[in-house]
């Protein structure tokens, strides 16, 4: 597989609604969710919380020269008689998925490596851990009602937290140990130091492959940060970026305001942020993924 293409691996449970079948196993085990599975198979199942992103993402490549730059695999706890019936509804939305990992209940997180995936998208926040100590950018899919179809808009548009996603958690760090005081001291002496990558860095870069195929202006990958820093502190993020050689479009620096309202005005397709307030705010207004990564997850 070609190492600089685009894969992004999920689970069925972050791209279709699984709820309902989800209960079945929790209240009644695994025979019985199988036999629901088998039983309902001929029934389409509903788009989840990632669904339009997978659906935007998949349809980049019509609009791409080389038309296999992007690629959605799916990989599952599923065995592959109950993914008979993801598989069915994969087909019945016209997705463009073929490649698959069935693990009968196992965590499927190591196909991430074989598949190189740059993201692993998944509803179990013990496989998101899982990849993510393994090194891989991994988020939690959280429920959401802003999951919506992505319409004519093709524009794939992705929104970042700052620590402890794309950069590491050092500066956080020192907010949360010594104060914001000396957390704006620490970034105005390093402003001139880049940031040590996070787990979404590589993530980051793989866009970033794909958008400088295009001007800016006709991209059909958006990418923007929402950060909670504001200045001075803003300026070691600015000139890690410039060090990164990776465009970011939009740049928000909130000081500590609500990101919401941001996002939705952002029109995000998909916001990741390690710390699960700012995901619960998100996740009113935009599909959002939880990166349980980092000091602000202990």
């Amino acid at each position: 597989m070609d190492q600089h293409k685009l894969t992004v691996a999920i689970s069925s449970r972050a791209l279709f609604d699984l709820e309902e079948s989800h209960l079945v196993f929790e209240s009644e085990g695994v025979d019985a969710y199988c036999r629901y599975q088998i039983e309902h198979e001929e029934e389409c199942l509903e788009p989840g919380v990632a669904f339009g992103l997978v659906q935007k993402l998949l349809r980049l490549n019509l609009g791409l020269e080389n038309q296999d730059q992007v690629e959605v695999v799916l990989i599952s706890r599923n065995n592959a008689d109950t993914g008979l019936r993801v598989f069915n509804s994969i087909q019945h939305y016209d997705l463009s998925i073929t490649r698959a990992a069935f693990t009968g209940g196992q965590s499927p997180y190591r196909y991430v490596q074989p598949f190189n995936a740059q993201l692993f998208l998944s509803a179990d926040p013990q496989d998101v851990s899982n990849a993510l100590e393994a090194g891989f950018a991994a988020a939690t899919i959280l429920p959401s009602k802003s999951a919506v179809s992505p319409g004519d808009d093709q524009q794939v548009r992705i929104a970042f937290d700052g620590d402890a996603v794309l950069f590491s958690d050092d500066a956080e760090r020192v907010f949360k140990n010594h104060g914001l005081e000396a957390f704006t001291a620490s970034e105005i002496a390093a402003a001139n130091d880049p940031l040590p990558g996070g787990p979404f860095k590589d993530f980051l870069a793989a866009l970033h492959r794909i958008q400088a195929k295009y001007s800016q202006n006709e991209a059909p990958i958006r990418t923007a940060l929402f950060t909670a820093r504001s200045a001075p502190a803003h300026e070691r993020v600015v000139r890690t970026l410039r060090a990164w050689k990776i465009r970011i479009d939009e740049a928000v620096f909130l000081g500590g305001k609500d990101k919401g309202d941001f996002l939705k005005t952002f029109g995000a397709d998909i916001f990741f942020d390690d710390q699960r307030g700012h995901c619960d705010s998100a996740r009113d207004h935009v599909p959002t993924g939880h990166v349980p990564h980092g000091v602000a997850n202990p």
